[in-house]
């Protein structure tokens, strides 16, 4: 009989992804469409990379219940008890700790790699060596791990690492900044002794749960309630009246922050968040200067820097225009500075209060 695989993955796919309006809606997130032109989505790419480390049926997806359906349709190889759907969005602390609950109730041993949904990995051998080695590491150290990423610069939408060591693959984390000001970042970045936080991570339900009893016991006692419920028919009503009550707070700031057995692995990956139109950009062109483009068939002169985004192949042409974002919806054309796109997510929330919520 084969050894038991004690690994797991839970893919966090909730999110409605307001900094890729118009393009991202509340209806069909960024998670579930293709913004690399791989032709899978996000997520599907997500799952893929996970082949040979994870077994199929050992692969939950975090989703919202409005979500289920598009998760089944993409992943048609998860069972409806792998996907796992949160009544109401309570940021990522909650949906984690329920995750890490139900594994150990099924898996005492059980690791978790816990992923965003929505990130862009490159050199995917290189990936699969770290998951496989800080899996390894979770399963015989009392450690939350984290994967860390050199900084290129004073990005303030990321956490920053302080470790023991910049050489050892896997080091000690002294200090743990959730989403520095950019003075802080700037200084961080200038001291050479920080790393971004990826938003990956890898540790024991045990110690995941050790972790929730030391820094959020209501949290834990809220989703302990519901123990003798976990796979069984009862679990969506429990879900439906307790889950509202849990912190809207985000496992950085719930655990990561607080707790002091943090170590991080150097990702020998590259990694992109894909958090902005500006960061695709950066992902799909290796020069500033590049104009990228997903589907629309790009003519230029004296364009240079442009994202170009159309919904259906087609031809654009651009002249004159330098360092723009350029999205093409059905219901929507926007034109818009890259160096601004954090801003878009108000930008979307204006539209909505003019236009209604079909805008969004």
């Amino acid at each position: 009989m084969a050894e038991k695989n004690h690994n797991y993955a839970v893919i966090m796919a909730g999110g409605v992804g307001s900094r890729f309006w118009p393009t991202s809606r509340t209806a069909f997130p960024k998670q579930f469409q293709d913004l690399t032109g791989e032709g899978k989505s996000l997520l599907q790419q997500t799952v893929d990379r996970l082949a040979g480390i994870i077994p199929d049926d050992q692969v939950y997806v975090l989703t919202n219940d409005r979500y289920k359906a598009i998760v089944r349709e993409q992943l048609p190889s998860l069972s409806a008890s792998q996907i796992i759907c949160e009544p109401v969005m309570r940021n990522t602390a909650p949906c984690i700790l329920y995750a890490a609950l139900k594994i150990h109730q099924l898996d005492s041993q059980g690791t978790m790699l816990v992923l965003p949904s929505d990130h862009f990995i490159d050199s995917i051998s290189s990936y699969r060596k770290d998951v496989e080695l800080a899996l390894d590491r979770a399963s015989k150290e009392e450690e939350l791990l984290t994967f860390g990423i050199p900084p290129v610069s004073p990005h303030t939408g990321y956490g920053y690492l302080a470790v023991k060591s910049q050489e050892e693959k896997i080091t000690e984390i002294q200090q743990f900044t959730e989403k520095p000001d950019e003075q802080k970042a700037k200084e961080f970045l200038a001291s050479g002794k920080y790393f971004w936080n990826s938003g990956m991570f890898v540790w024991s339900c045990s110690t995941l749960l050790e972790a929730f009893a030391a820094h959020q016991p209501a949290m834990l006692s809220l989703f302990r309630r519901g123990d003798e419920v976990l796979g069984k028919a009862k679990e969506e009503a429990f879900l439906a009246q307790h889950y509202p009550k849990a912190a809207n707070v985000s496992i950085d700031y719930a655990i990561l922050e607080k707790a002091k057995n943090i170590a991080m692995v150097k990702a020998s990956f590259q990694w992109n968040d894909l958090g902005t139109w500006s960061s695709l950009h950066d992902q799909l062109t290796s020069k500033t200067t590049e104009n990228a483009a997903i589907k629309a068939h790009l003519i230029t002169e004296e364009a240079e820097g442009n994202m170009v985004y159309t919904a259906k192949e087609k031809l654009v042409v651009l002249k004159g225009l330098d360092n723009y974002i350029v999205v093409e919806e059905e219901d929507v054309l926007l034109i818009y500075p890259k160096g601004e796109d954090q801003s878009i997510k108000a930008l979307r929330n204006k539209s909505k209060d003019e236009f209604g919520e079909e805008m969004i």
